[in-house]
């Protein structure tokens, strides 16, 4: 195990991307000290941390053909794009089982971010147990609009990426001298302004720190994105993200288009093994 931070960001369905590099980090043996996920990364890291490979791809697009799981009737039934049901109980316990006692087995500290709605700060929480810490993988990838606000210990929550898309920063303040930062977004990206900024206001009225998490979102992230290049610059970080745009949306359905992203992902990962090993090898020293 390399005692360096892993940081996954989020980013819907691209983050199969993710799902891709991180089977290829299981096919390595490569484990770290310690993992933030946020988002689509919070939920790939469960399978991850399990050692299941090939988990978190074929559970994010094979099961994209039954009607319930991810859907309109879905969302207005229930009020999630995903099922809850199906996506945190039906799959992990019966459809295609989450090996509990491996991810116990895991040596390091596993974190999933997610936003509290009433303070508008990140929430970085301690996975101990998968079972029974379910509630913060679906609170940290609750998206707004297509998902209910998660209640934890008497607190609402959502998506992590309002607060925290990136939390680089977090993990080197945890102690983490160096950090793998896998990314969904291109090189080259540049976060702009909100176009929902009206709809956010009314959806969430009550709660009027999304609202202003959400107007300068792009300046908090474009912010990270300098501050994942600073530590790039200086040895500390090493990223892995796609090199161009692609053509998956955050909410996809197209089972080719995401094959082809997740083999993309592994494709990365595999390119730079060598540079990735010579990086975390460093922290040994």
């Amino acid at each position: 195990m390399y005692q360096a931070g892993l940081v996954l960001e989020g980013g819907g369905m691209r983050g199969i991307y993710t799902a891709g590099v991180l089977d290829f980090f299981l096919d390595k043996g490569i484990e770290f000290s310690s993992v933030y996920g946020v988002s689509a990364g919070a939920c790939h890291m469960c399978s991850y941390l399990s050692k299941q490979r090939g988990r978190a791809a074929e559970v994010g697009i094979d099961y994209l053909k039954t009607r319930r799981y991810c859907s309109l009737e879905s969302l207005i039934t229930t009020g999630d794009l995903f099922n809850v049901d199906i996506c945190y109980s039906l799959i992990p316990e019966y459809l295609y089982p989450y090996d509990y006692e491996a991810f116990k087995n895991y040596r390091g500290k596993a974190y999933s971010v997610a936003t509290d709605i009433a303070t508008g700060k990140p929430e970085y929480f301690r996975i101990r147990d998968m079972k029974d810490d379910i509630s913060k993988i679906r609170a940290s990838a609750s998206l707004p609009f297509v998902a209910r606000r998660v209640k934890i210990d008497g607190k609402y929550y959502l998506d992590g990426g309002i607060s925290d898309a990136i939390p680089l920063e977090r993990s080197v303040l945890s102690g983490n001298l160096k950090n793998v930062v896998v990314m969904t977004k291109e090189v080259g990206y540049v976060r702009k302004p909100s176009k929902t900024l009206g709809l956010i206001r009314a959806r969430y009225l009550r709660y009027p720190k999304i609202y202003a998490l959400m107007a300068d979102r792009h300046i908090r992230y474009n912010a990270q994105l300098a501050y994942i290049e600073e530590q790039s610059r200086k040895g500390r970080a090493f990223v892995i993200r796609p090199q161009t745009a692609g053509d998956v949306g955050r909410i996809e359905k197209d089972p080719e288009k995401l094959w082809a992203l997740y083999r993309q992902g592994y494709d990365d990962a595999a390119g730079r093994y060598e540079e990735l090993i010579r990086f975390l090898e460093d922290v040994q020293e």
